[in-house]
């Protein structure tokens, strides 16, 4: 037992940072419906990666301060033939998604340029890793799909930062998604709940819910146009978009693993900004039960 411990210890201080290779369609926010994505043999192709058995045999001080927490698992056994994935109804479990890059849709500098995404810093210690969700997942004799995203951690605040200093919070989710299509490519809706409460007060104590329905200091101007959107609060949500692939299914414990996008907007401060679309790509784990 000491032995396996010590060994698994090892992995992680050798554990590399992962790598995703994601090819998909061009995609705007809220139109992924048709998107693909080519997922290459990247589940479980780093040496040091953990799988499920290993991480829950990790004790508090061998995860402490290594990031392994903000990590999912990995499939090493089982196949990339997805056809061993039989058809059935499941409920999926210990549902996991692992961003490995962030990027923001900018405007071109250039007039009558296309604006495209572009590469972002993260800086959110490591705590944006989605876990523990759960839901159902339909797999019909055709090889046709449908998920159903129900509970779990399925949210985390999120900011990265611009090549030109501007930070762009959001909340990094999936919640409430339902995907459809097949197990090279399902992909579907979710709601990004607004990134602040509604009894959040700005610095001037205005809020949606409660706080002052405008600036105290500014009385005779509150109804202002240029004012309006500062203090008519808003926390409604809004919707993103995201397709999902499965590279790897172990037939025997039920676990699958594959690669994501996601697009989804970037918090709106209550309702005053325009918000930015937010590309999110990386790695998922999920363990399905009939």
């Amino acid at each position: 037992m000491a032995l396996r411990a010590k060994c698994i210890s090892s992995r992680v201080a050798a554990r590399p940072a992962r790598a995703v290779v994601c090819k998909a369609q061009k995609v705007e926010a809220g139109h992924v419906a048709a998107a693909t994505i080519a997922a290459s043999a990247l589940i479980a192709g780093s040496a040091n990666a953990l799988t499920y058995d290993e991480l829950q045999g990790l004790t508090y001080l061998q995860v402490k301060g290594s990031g392994i927490a903000n990590t999912c698992p990995v499939v090493e056994a089982g196949t990339t033939n997805l056809n061993e994935l039989k058809a059935g109804n499941y409920k999926f479990q210990k549902m996991c998604m692992e961003p490995t890059s962030f990027t923001v849709k900018e405007e071109s500098q250039f007039r009558g340029g296309d604006s495209e995404f572009v590469k972002t810093k993260l800086m959110t210690r490591l705590t944006y890793t989605l876990d523990e969700m759960s839901g159902t997942f339909k797999v019909d004799g055709s090889g046709k799909v449908e998920l159903q995203e129900e509970d779990g951690i399925d949210y985390a605040a999120t900011t990265v930062q611009l090549p030109g200093g501007e930070r762009v919070p959001f909340l990094f989710t999936i919640k409430q998604l339902n995907a459809k299509g097949t197990l090279d490519s399902f992909s579907g809706d979710f709601v990004v709940p607004s990134y602040r409460g509604s009894s959040f007060l700005d610095p001037k104590g205005r809020g949606a819910s409660t706080g002052y329905d405008n600036a105290v200091a500014l009385p005779a101007r509150a109804d202002a146009e240029e004012l309006a959107k500062e203090n008519s609060k808003s926390a409604a949500s809004s919707k993103g978009s995201a397709v999902f692939s499965i590279a790897k299914v172990d037939p025997v414990t039920g676990e699958v693993a594959g690669v994501f996008e996601s697009i989804q907007p970037s918090d709106t401060d209550l309702g005053a900004k325009t918000p930015k679309d937010i590309k999110i790509t990386g790695i998922w784990y999920a363990q399905l039960q009939e």
